[in-house]
């Protein structure tokens, strides 16, 4: 058996077979830093917060869009070079929550991070923004509130 590579997990899964009768074991090695993910936030929907589902992926908390990680081919001499890829086919409630979450042009879109830990910058975005489409940014929606809450406060 042969090991592989889990990005959308950020972990690298090397799997075992000994032939000798033992169990196969299975180790995870981390692939990408936290600060990776401290960086990484949601272009539909602006939150930082994502969920590793083992098996499946990462996934925004707030709206479910998935995120899959790639190592760049092309570093410029940076420590690190990751392709966050966003996918929207997971997203739920888009139409419901128009004023706080943005689509993704055909459904997905990607940023490319350079740097190191603690010193991460977006390099591009892929389509680029423009008057078609502009990624939500961090936090963009964080002091609008929701309207059950805005009844509450009346």
């Amino acid at each position: 058996m042969s090991g592989g590579r889990c990005f959308s997990a950020g972990h690298e899964v090397v799997a075992r077979d000994d032939r000798v009768s033992q169990p196969m074991t299975l180790e995870v090695h981390d692939r990408h830093s936290k600060a990776l993910f401290e960086l990484l936030w949601c272009p539909v929907c602006g939150q930082e917060v994502f969920t590793h589902i083992p098996f499946e992926g990462v996934f925004c908390k707030n709206c479910n869009t998935q995120v899959e990680l790639q190592e760049s081919r092309e570093t410029r001499g940076y420590e690190e070079a990751v392709l966050a890829c966003f996918d929207s086919t997971t997203t739920w409630n888009i139409h419901v929550d128009e004023k706080l979450r943005r689509g993704l042009p055909d459904g997905s879109a990607r940023v490319k991070i350079l740097g190191a830990p603690g010193a991460y910058k977006v390099d591009w975005w892929s389509p680029e923004p423009g008057e078609d489409w502009e990624p939500v940014e961090r936090g963009e929606f964080d002091d609008v509130a929701e309207p059950d809450e805005v009844s509450h406060l009346a």
